[in-house]
């Protein structure tokens, strides 16, 4: 049977042997260091499945584990494959699967318990605690909406589907291809309405080319974004209420699901839907990110760049977008939007 390792890719220690259906939990200290409380004393549980080639990884700690792009999720579980890559927290401390015959070299789990430093701790020593994102929202469709309810735990004997079409990370990938579910489409974008819309009028705009995130754009998608923001803008023409409505096109800079998309939502809020600080904070701070910015960003940089603690902008108050007073609750934030409004 095939040997499972764990490469860290920062070089942080050695790599790490995961014998077949053991469970072992990333970092590891007899104590929670208060200094590097971005990350859980048990961050991650994994469970290397040597006979299929994959490894199951379960999110322990509240601040987001990630997987390539798409965030893991308090006690929820995804696979990862080799050629795919583990971020144990904030998008930092990155590993890679490695399945190989060759046992010579790797530490084994029961390493890990000798009295010796562990790679864990040595994870811990490279932290300099750069103001790291709290928990990552759960902000956009599908959830098939990056901020719908949290997809139920998968189930061990699911946990093998978790990279397929069906996993709730791949929902826009699922919606964007049901003829139901197209409000628009042509060669290059299709328009879906938001499952869960934030506002009375909240639709998402998707290339039909395969970009799992801000991440992986570059220089060359500067045109499809742009095309993404005329179908946006001609969606906000056709509203039957645009006149009296005012409208933003935008991306969550740190979206849940996986698939670059963008958000047209109209500014009333005006939804059942809408029912946390996380979601109202999601499309009134600047965690989210105007359309011609990030194409701005494309043309000067040829990348998009998060800035260090963008998800700390969920837990902000809450404050009304029109005259930035801050309410205590959404249904008084709610409330309170009607006086902005036109009836």
């Amino acid at each position: 049977m095939p040997v499972c390792l764990l490469v860290s890719e920062d070089d942080s220690h050695k790599p790490i042997q995961l014998h077949h259906q053991q469970p072992v939990t990333l970092p590891q200290t007899k104590k929670k260091n208060k200094k590097y409380k971005k990350c859980s004393r048990e961050q991650v549980e994994l469970r290397a499945d040597c006979s299929r080639g994959f490894i199951t990884v379960k999110q322990l700690g509240v601040n987001p584990t990630s997987v390539d792009d798409v965030v893991v999720g308090k006690d929820n579980q995804v696979t990862i494959k080799p050629g795919q890559r583990l971020y144990l927290v904030n998008q930092q401390y990155p590993y890679r699967v490695k399945f190989t015959e060759d046992t010579s070299t790797p530490r084994s789990a029961a390493d890990l318990t000798t009295p010796s430093k562990r790679p864990h701790q040595m994870i811990r020593e490279k932290i300099k605690s750069p103001a790291n994102p709290a928990s990552t929202p759960h902000t956009d469709h599908h959830r098939m909406s990056d901020d719908s309810p949290p997809p139920k735990k998968t189930l061990p004997s699911e946990s093998d589907k978790s990279g397929s079409a069906g996993h709730w990370s791949q929902g826009l990938k699922v919606s964007m291809q049901d003829p139901k579910m197209q409000v628009y489409k042509d060669d290059r974008v299709v328009v879906i309405k938001d499952k869960y819309p934030k506002a009375r009028y909240h639709w998402l705009v998707l290339p039909w080319d395969s970009i799992s995130s801000l991440k992986a754009l570059r220089s060359e998608h500067v045109e499809l974004l742009k095309h993404m923001q005329r179908v946006g803008d001609q969606m906000v023409q056709q509203c039957p209420d645009a006149h009296k409505l005012s409208f933003r096109l935008g991306y969550h800079a740190i979206p849940s699901m996986s698939h670059v998309h963008l958000h047209v939502i109209s500014q009333d809020f005006d939804s059942p839907c809408l029912k946390n600080k996380k979601h109202w904070n999601s499309f009134t701070t600047d965690y989210f990110v105007e359309s011609q910015d990030v194409i701005a960003m494309l043309e000067h940089d040829g990348k998009v760049t998060v800035k260090d603690g963008t998800s700390e902008l969920l837990k902000l108050p809450l404050r009304c977008c029109f005259c930035h007073k801050e309410q205590p609750t959404i249904p008084k934030l709610k409330e309170h939007l009607k006086t902005h409004l036109p009836s």
